[in-house]
């Protein structure tokens, strides 16, 4: 038997009133989903324990079948591991995104967070501008280090996990209200500005109507994870696909292998179908028993508060990675089971993630079900079965 989960990040949602009720993932055209659903158990899982805060961090652990409340520590460290920082044991992680604040002449405190991920910089420009940051604020303290388009790193030696606000979810709100309490990143933000807004690549960013990325932010500070190994808990040789760091470093973390998929990037435009085919390739090629395909563009989406592209993401991820994998393992032969879920919702309204127990679907090739309905959270909630511990899910997955 192969296993597959094909996470959708934040790709649940609230029905919104110009989709006619409907959610983005209702609305949407997924016909290998609603097939499935069609021959599947489906129900709700709550992936976000009950006091902690609602993340992809907390939520792919959950997915993963690892309890956050024992294995959580930040996530920051997480990232860490994917970017293959060693931290010592009082070191601090931070995330450090490159945001677009507004660039009117006011106090920085006073400017107005635009976007979190400054339109989805590339990760060569920001590796530009990180290095004029780098070579103006960093010392044998405070180390930085390069990660994906706008998510990067900070190493805070001797740090403390400091309470500090993720910029997603105060899009539109003045930055003052949201800076670290600690005077020295706050200082080190104000700094940035200074270094980042002027800079050549965002002049010539926003010369293409694009937004600059002109100010670091800090947040999901932690201190160093300690996983247990994947294959020892569940006998299950895995891969971790995904764009992003923080899934890398989960994977890292858990002794999974990380497969790289050229022009990968965790935006809209990302490459769907090499991630399908390194499924693929990863189960009946590569001797893995369990795959682990993540999909952020929904979550981005989300964030964006585009009802369109939202919608537009759920659909490739049904149509450029759920079909081909599906057409793929049924021609091999072998028998596979498959759990498609959010990993939490992103409302379109909120633009940031919510704690609401998510719509899962699990089809099993040896023993498909008969059942009228589709995949979506009505669907989902109308089954009657919830999951409470959504770590315990992947047990239904991995069930003899």
């Amino acid at each position: 038997m192969k296993y597959i989960i094909v996470l959708g990040d934040g790709m649940a949602d609230e029905p919104i009133e110009e989709l006619d009720g409907r959610t983005p993932l209702a609305y949407a055209r997924t016909p290998e989903m609603d097939e499935l659903a069609g021959k599947s158990q489906i129900g709700l899982a709550c992936t976000i324990p009950d006091g902690m805060k609602p993340g992809s961090d907390t939520a792919n652990l959950a997915v993963l079948g690892y309890n956050p409340r024992k294995y959580y520590t930040g996530r920051s460290p997480l990232e860490a591991l994917s970017i293959g920082v060693d931290m010592k044991a009082d070191d601090i992680a931070l995330r450090t995104n490159l945001i677009t604040l507004s660039e009117e002449e006011e106090a920085y405190e006073d400017k107005v967070i635009l976007d979190h991920s400054s339109d989805e910089i590339s990760t060569e420009d920001a590796a530009v501008l990180l290095d004029a940051v780098r070579k103006e604020l960093e010392n044998d303290i405070y180390k930085f280090y390069v990660g994906i388009s706008y998510r990067h790193l900070l190493i805070w030696a001797g740090g403390n996990v400091a309470e500090l606000t993720p910029p997603h979810d105060v899009l539109g709100q003045k930055a003052g209200n949201y800076l670290p309490a600690d005077e020295k990143l706050r200082e080190m933000q104000k700094k940035s500005y200074e270094i980042l807004s002027g800079h050549p690549i965002n002049l010539e960013r926003k010369a293409k109507g694009l937004r600059p990325a002109n100010s670091c932010w800090f947040w999901g500070a932690g201190t160093r994870p300690a996983l247990s190994s994947f294959e020892e808990k569940y006998h299950k040789k895995g891969a971790m696909i995904s764009a992003v760091d923080l899934l890398k470093g989960i994977a890292v973390g858990t002794g999974m292998t990380n497969i790289h998929v050229e022009g990968a990037n965790g935006g809209l435009h990302t490459n769907y179908e090499g991630k399908a085919q390194a499924a693929v390739d990863a189960l009946l090629k590569g001797g893995f028993d369990f795959v682990y395909v993540h999909v952020e563009a929904p979550d981005e989406m989300g964030h964006q508060g585009s009802v369109e592209r939202k919608i537009q993401a759920i659909e490739h991820v049904d149509q450029r990675v759920l079909r081909p994998i599906r057409e793929a393992m049924d021609a091999s032969g072998e028998p596979y089971r498959i759990l498609v879920l959010p990993d939490h919702p992103t409302p379109i309204r909120l633009r940031t993630h919510t704690s609401d127990p998510v719509p899962y679907l699990l089809y099993d090739s040896t023993r498909e079900l008969r059942r009228i309905g589709a995949y979506n959270e009505k669907e989902a909630r109308e089954s009657g079965r919830l999951v409470e511990q959504g770590y315990e899910l992947i047990l239904e997955l991995f069930q003899d």
